[in-house]
């Protein structure tokens, strides 16, 4: 679910960074780019330790 959040927050900021790259009109500012990309952040960290407990506690299971 956390990686599902960070990839649909990633490509957010990908596609108003593309937009902007080419000319389009942005519909986030600087603070809404920063804070996107923060949150995307923040997920993936959370998706990784979750996938690191799961490993953690399948090795101790064997």
């Amino acid at each position: 679910m956390a990686l599902t959040i960070a990839i649909v927050l990633f490509a957010i900021y990908f596609g108003n960074v593309a937009l902007g790259a080419f000319g389009g009109t942005v519909f986030l500012g600087d603070i809404g780019e920063m804070l996107t990309l923060f949150a995307a952040s923040i997920a993936f960290v959370v998706a990784i330790l979750n996938r690191e407990d799961a490993a953690r506690r399948n090795d101790g299971d064997q």
